[in-house]
């Protein structure tokens, strides 16, 4: 609680600071635009260790159109997993940046990278949990080969193969 009440404090300062500098908020941008494309709902199948789940995803811009807010869920043999995520893009570092977790843990899941637009295709590495609940290295690829269409895949560790991967077909 003393968290949240420190968050709120410094957000309220923040902010009122822009305003006495007459700053404006920042702005989405042509970055944010391809975050955007993912809006709507969709129908998914996870693939791991050679199943399938089937399951749902909602994406939404939120936050002034700066963040990507989305819910994904699935059951995963009699197992009910549910994912919340926020994804922007950070002028700062020039990076996408992307914030997981999900039911199976406590702790967040933090990644960075890039987007190739030749490829239509967004490669995010950084920190999380493993299995086993210790941190561990992840890389997730995520490719849009059209607007109705979402290819992901994640990694763990230095492996070649993905740990799992889930297809998205947007649901009209």
């Amino acid at each position: 609680m003393k968290t949240a009440r420190w968050f709120c404090a410094a957000a309220l300062v923040g902010l009122v600071g822009l305003a006495v500098r007459g700053q404006e908020p920042p702005k989405p941008g042509s970055e944010h635009a391809i975050l955007k494309k993912h809006e709507g709902t969709w129908a998914t199948v996870m693939k791991a260790d050679g199943k399938e789940f089937p399951g749902t995803a909602t994406y939404k811009m939120d936050l002034g159109g700066l963040w990507l807010a989305s819910t994904f869920e699935t059951d995963m043999g009699g197992m009910k997993f549910t994912g919340k995520g926020f994804d922007t893009y950070d002028a700062g570092k020039k990076k996408y940046v992307s914030l997981w977790v999900d039911s199976m843990g406590t702790t967040p899941m933090l990644l960075e990278g890039t987007y190739d637009a030749a490829k239509k295709t967004m490669t995010l590495v950084g920190d999380g949990p493993d299995m086993t609940g210790k941190t561990a290295k992840w890389k997730s690829v995520t490719t849009m080969p059209d607007d109705d269409t979402i290819k992901f895949a994640m990694f763990v560790g230095d492996g070649k193969e993905p740990m799992f991967t889930v297809d998205y077909k947007r649901k009209k």
